[in-house]
């Protein structure tokens, strides 16, 4: 099956940041002071907390939760190598690149 298949390797892009995939952070983020950006990324990587609202595919690409008083999102987007098109096999890392995107949600 491929959905188990894509969750363990977006669950390995979401703990294992910046090596099996790239992050990136919105504006929003960006400006939070490095301790509230460091915390925020622990919580993206230690998230666990997957529905059938929030993961309807059981595909673990998307979260969300509250911060100081902020509600963060994040999600994983699968790309080609050359990220310019969407993967056309999200299973196989050799022809795909993760990307995990950080942000607040009023920047959606």
């Amino acid at each position: 099956m491929t959905t188990p298949r894509i969750a363990a390797l977006n669950d390995l892009c979401r703990t294992a940041m910046g090596v099996a995939g790239r992050v990136m952070q919105t504006p929003g983020i960006s400006a939070l002071s490095p301790a509230q950006q460091s915390a925020i990324r622990e919580r993206v990587e230690t998230f666990n907390t997957f529905t059938p609202d929030n993961d309807p595919y059981g595909e673990h690409d998307f979260g969300s939760f509250d911060y100081a008083g902020r509600r963060i999102f994040w999600k994983i987007d699968y790309y080609n190598r050359d990220l310019t098109a969407g993967s056309e096999d999200p299973t196989d890392p050799a022809q795909t690149t993760r990307v995990l995107t950080i942000m607040l949600a009023s920047e959606y």
